[in-house]
């Protein structure tokens, strides 16, 4: 989205003239995202009308896209590790299982499941109460 001046445009009849107040006068927007989501805008600005042109406007976009594989790349690191983490407490509450009642693996992790799904908890939730107490939730 290009605003090429805040005090002559009329699509955002609230936003231009309260920005143009505020000192805003040239607004350039570059959605950041990637085949699947958009994870947020790049907001460039300037206190004078008619700044962006052609070539900052493809200088925006080749930004914005760097900027959308960095935050793309980051989200899915951080799920990553939440899923590790996950795994960690669900084989952690196995283990706990298995030796409270003296049973095998696959029956350990078949009783979390049942309690997840019975009691419509999260799965990692049932984990960390079982390694909380050591017991399974009632």
């Amino acid at each position: 989205m290009l605003v090429k001046d805040t005090a002559a445009d009329d699509r955002w009849p609230k936003w231009a003239p309260t920005a143009a107040a505020n000192g805003i006068r040239s607004a350039l927007a570059i959605r950041l995202f990637t085949a699947h989501s958009t994870s947020g805008v790049l907001n460039l600005v300037s206190s004078e009308p008619f700044v962006f042109h052609e070539g900052d406007i493809e200088a925006a976009q080749l930004l914005a896209l760097h900027a959308s594989i960095a935050v793309a790349s980051t989200q899915t690191e951080a799920s990553l590790n939440e899923a590790i983490d996950v795994r960690k407490e669900v084989g952690q509450a196995v283990g706990r299982l298995m030796e409270r009642y003296k049973i095998d693996p696959l029956q350990a992790f078949t009783l979390l499941k049942q309690h997840s799904q019975n009691g419509n908890r999260r799965l990692r939730d049932v984990a960390g109460h079982v390694l909380e107490t050591g017991q399974l939730p009632t």
